[in-house]
């Protein structure tokens, strides 16, 4: 028998029983547009946090209060308990460091902003002027912070375009004063559109010189303190520095914690590749499943067609003929299957990005041909035992059923 009769035989065998051959193809379908859609998840939850730290800048060093336990840095570094505080004075200091060259000491708080009547809760971000180059922030009005003494209040703010459009509408916002909290400054820039970063959307937050935000909230200490390396190579050597001149600022005592963006990306990176392949395995299980499904398929075909066997080999089709035919209804099944759950799969993820546009839920191509192959690999291993059951049939005995 040609390879081509062996297709066109399969083919009809599998076309002559399309209940069973559409459930056998969903449940392979179900497989793979599981594992494409789930590795979409995973992988696009690591592109949204490799992105969101990206984000903040670029040879990045950031200063966290309060000093970790353990080496290197996890998530849980980001809540530490505070034996000294981080002031302006050591946010000033490290501007001295060779490799260092921007500094912005951070506060952060709540508070309500209003003006003419409108009114609305809004974070306070106090800062200086240096924040604004290390996030990359664009001015879309007026102008940034005053760079002066960081210890001095001076009450001006620059608002996210979110807060001059609930707070201003169609109204300018510089030059105009705001009351906020129980302060009244003035408004000297409002901030191009930048959106979410980090879980805080810097359109609905208000810059204010550090020390006015410390005032207000009646508070000495920085939340953090970001640090610009001058290049690439030199982040280690400012990450060292810092590190030894805050010490030697807190009496000998290392109560800080100095992590690089590098350090951030690269443990969250390896973090949610490890949980996506994890993801992809447990879906895989699914494909297992479907494989199951295809023997057990074929197994029922092969006591349904006992007849059919038998004429082949009466007409002298070999063992090794009636195999490779079995095998090429599995095959078929399978691949239909898996390119049709690639397609179910890719059109998930494509409403997942739909629903959440600011998540790439991207399937990595790994995946996909991983999901593929796995399929089509299931497919055939769990259709070898129903072809040799056939191939080895006595053909006096399936011809006594014709």
């Amino acid at each position: 028998m040609r390879f081509a009769d062996i297709l066109r035989f399969a083919r009809d065998a599998a076309a002559g029983y399309p209940l069973r051959t559409f459930l056998s193809v969903l449940a392979m379908a179900i497989g793979v547009a599981a594992v494409v859609v789930l590795t979409a998840l995973g992988d696009g939850a690591r592109r949204y946090v490799v992105g969101q730290f990206s984000s903040l800048g670029s040879n990045l060093v950031i200063v966290l209060p309060g000093r970790s336990a353990t080496g290197g840095f996890n998530p849980a570094n980001a809540i530490t308990k505070t034996p000294r505080d981080l002031t302006n004075d050591d946010a000033a200091g490290l501007l001295r460091l060779v490799p260092v060259q921007r500094v912005a000491p951070l506060f952060v708080g709540n508070s309500e902003i209003s003006v003419g009547g409108r009114l609305r809760e809004a974070v306070v971000a106090g800062t200086t002027a240096s924040y604004f180059d290390i996030r990359n922030f664009e001015i879309a009005q007026g102008k940034v912070l005053p760079d002066e003494d960081w210890n001095r209040v001076i009450p001006v703010a620059v608002i996210g375009r979110k807060i001059q459009e609930e707070v201003f509408g169609n109204q300018p916002a510089v030059g105009q004063f705001v009351r906020l909290g129980d302060r009244r400054v003035r408004v000297i820039g409002v901030l191009k559109p930048t959106g979410q970063g980090l879980g805080m959307n810097t359109d609905e937050v208000v810059f204010v010189p550090v020390a006015l935000a410390q005032s207000m909230f009646n508070s000495s200490t920085l939340f953090r303190i970001l640090v610009e390396a001058r290049g690439r190579n030199q982040i280690e050597d400012a990450k060292r520095e810092v590190l030894t001149l805050l010490k030697a600022r807190h009496g000998g005592e290392e109560d800080v914690t100095v992590i690089t963006q590098d350090a951030v990306l690269a443990t969250f990176d390896k973090l949610l590749r490890a949980l996506t392949a994890a993801v992809a395995g447990i879906a895989a299980i699914s494909l297992a499943v479907a494989g199951i499904l295809v023997m057990n398929v074929m197994l029922v075909a092969v006591t349904q067609r006992t007849a059919e066997i038998g004429l082949l080999k009466a007409h002298g089709a070999r063992g090794r003929t009636i195999r490779q035919a079995f095998l090429a209804e599995a095959a078929m099944i399978s691949v239909v299957g898996a390119f049709a759950g690639y397609l179910l799969g890719q059109l998930g993820a494509f409403m997942l990005r739909k629903a959440f546009p600011v998540f790439p839920a991207y399937p990595p191509d790994w995946a996909v041909i991983a999901a593929l192959a796995t399929a089509l690999t299931t497919g055939l291993l769990f259709g070898i035992m129903p072809a040799r059951r056939a191939a080895r049939m006595d053909p006096v005995q399936a011809l006594m059923k014709y």
